[in-house]
């Protein structure tokens, strides 16, 4: 016991300095192509290299996994971060740092996929919430703690990638300090086709948790990338708008293992119900407190603290809703959702921003939610789940 402790503690610090690494890239890189000259349509682009990689690797992900086990594919996932950090500061260029960013998509997607079924793999149905939303909570502390190495950059631009690649290195080498394990084997992956077969059978047991992960990244990129260029516009300092997304943060985080423990008790989908439909009264009632910065503060806080949780109860149903055999196909589809969703989020705000001027950009996030509400009510009852002999 006291080793699969230590195991599970490993793997979220690894995800906190993954999450450290991320939250500090977002902003650094922002303010370092702003004060080049670069415009904000680039800059924006530019970004989109993390998601990119994502999805470009997701289908040849579980292979590796099934054939070489959890820690080989962490290993190399967190490596490949390393170095990437490591090559910023060696040439500075547009394409060169958008090409490293999609390396890190690539990375880190190993890095999460690998972690999260294991996690999902080794932990009881009793005590999946619990360890689910620790795994949440250390991203978000780690994403959370990021920015505080922007600041570093008037000391020497080089400075951040260096520090950060040099904690990854630490956690990295923490790796091999883990015994490796096999995910449940009963059939081989050993091509494209297959895998797409599989992809295809986890959906149809899964499909309702794939969105809560969807409508998180669908909410945090539109919320970090299109809210600021909203807030500004409607007359909110640069200070607020950067108050009310740590609110938001700090909400995130420090509801996320009592929501996760509240999910073990009362089952993932009711959770999940209540919190996504306070998140949607949330931000339509921001939507009419946008002059007034206590309330407006109080339903960033609110919503934060229910719909922080999305994605980890996401994964979490998931793994309720699916044969464990299958679980590495599901959790690799929970991350290919977030990052569609990631992908959506910036352009259908900036589009929403620029062509519906007279409504509130909090709508279209209440409404997402919302519709995702529904779908869970309609759809989400738990599917009797056949054995896994049976599958193909």
């Amino acid at each position: 016991m006291k080793l699969e402790n230590l195991r599970f503690w490993i793997l979220v610090s690894i995800i906190a300095i993954s999450g450290f690494s991320q939250g500090m890239l977002l902003p650094l890189i922002a303010i370092i192509f702003e004060n080049d000259g670069i415009s904000s349509s680039l800059n924006g682009m530019n970004a989109t290299g993390l998601y990119i990689g994502i999805l470009l690797v997701s289908p040849f992900m579980e292979y590796p996994l099934r054939k070489y086990g959890f820690k080989p594919v962490i290993v190399y996932g967190c490596l490949l971060v390393v170095l990437s950090l490591i090559l910023f500061p060696v040439w500075k260029n547009f394409w060169f740092w958008f090409f490293l960013r999609l390396l890190i998509g690539i990375g880190d997607h190993a890095l999460h996929f690998g972690t999260q079924t294991w996690i999902t793999s080794f932990s009881s149905e009793q005590r999946r919430g619990r360890n689910i939303s620790l795994y949440g909570l250390f991203f978000g502390i780690g994403f959370a703690a990021g920015p505080l190495m922007t600041p570093l950059v008037k000391v020497n631009e080089s400075l951040p990638f260096i520090l950060s690649s040099a904690l990854c290195l630490v956690a990295w080498c923490f790796l091999f300090t883990l015994k490796n394990e096999l995910p449940e084997q009963t059939i081989a992956v050993n091509s494209f086709r297959e895998t797409m077969k599989r992809f295809g059978g986890a959906i149809k047991y899964s499909w309702v948790a794939f969105l809560p992960p969807f409508g998180y990244g669908f909410l945090e990129s539109s919320l970090n990338g299109s809210f600021p260029v909203y807030g500004l516009r409607v007359g909110l300092e640069i200070e607020n708008v950067s108050l009310l997304l740590t609110t938001f943060a700090v909400g995130a985080i420090v509801f996320q293992l009592p929501l996760g423990l509240l999910s073990d008790k009362y089952g993932r989908r009711n959770i999940l119900m209540i919190i996504l439909l306070i998140g949607s009264i949330s931000f339509m009632t921001a939507s009419f407190l946008e002059e007034i910065m206590i309330g407006l503060t109080i339903c960033l806080f609110l919503a934060g603290m229910v719909v922080g949780s999305t994605f980890s109860l996401g994964i979490s149903y998931m793994a309720d809703l699916t044969p464990k055999n299958m679980l590495p196909t599901g959790n690799l589809l929970c991350g290919v959702a977030f990052s569609i969703g990631s992908l959506m989020g910036p352009f259908f705000g900036g589009v929403f921003i620029q062509h519906f001027k007279s409504i509130s950009f909090f709508n279209i996030i209440s409404v997402m939610l919302l519709l995702i509400f529904f779908t869970v009510v309609v759809f989400g009852q738990k599917q009797v789940v056949v054995k896994k002999e049976s599958y193909l």
